[in-house]
């Protein structure tokens, strides 16, 4: 039974590059692990993306965490267990939740997670990226027109 705070399912491909990417970002990255430094993260402004793990209990403890990414605009996710998070990580104790920081080098494939993960990238990431695809998109159809 899924737990209340769970808004959507993940499937096993976007668990198994989550977990990726929390290894990469642990690595080149910045994380903050557990629900209280996830939370102070949020709040700074500071996190990019967090996963929540879908087994914690009391659900009391993570129960905030996806409607303060929400009024933040953050992007979110979920993985199964508090274990699984605990080993993307490297750490031998099962985590609540990841806030990543500092992506380093595991942002293309955070970028591809918030992009499968359905109405969990902010609208205006969305626009800022959809506006960028433009920008390039026109630079290049300028060039074409210089050309000819």
């Amino acid at each position: 039974m899924a737990k209340s705070y769970v808004e959507f399912e993940v499937s096993e491909d976007l668990v198994t590059k989550t977990a990726e990417a929390l290894q990469l970002a642990m690595q080149s990255g910045v994380i903050k692990k557990g629900a209280n430094e996830v939370t102070k993260s949020i709040e700074r402004g500071l996190a990019t993306f967090v996963v929540i793990a879908g087994d914690v209990e009391p659900e009391e403890v993570v129960i905030h965490i996806p409607k303060l990414c929400a009024q933040k605009k953050i992007a979110y996710s979920y993985m199964p267990s508090k274990v699984d998070i605990g080993k993307a990580i490297g750490i031998n104790v099962p985590c609540a939740a990841i806030a990543v920081e500092n992506q380093g080098s595991a942002a293309p494939i955070i970028k591809e997670i918030i992009s499968k993960t359905s109405g969990t990238m902010p609208k205006e990431q969305k626009a800022k990226e959809a506006k960028a695809e433009s920008k390039v998109e026109s630079k290049e159809s300028s060039k074409k027109e210089k050309k000819q």
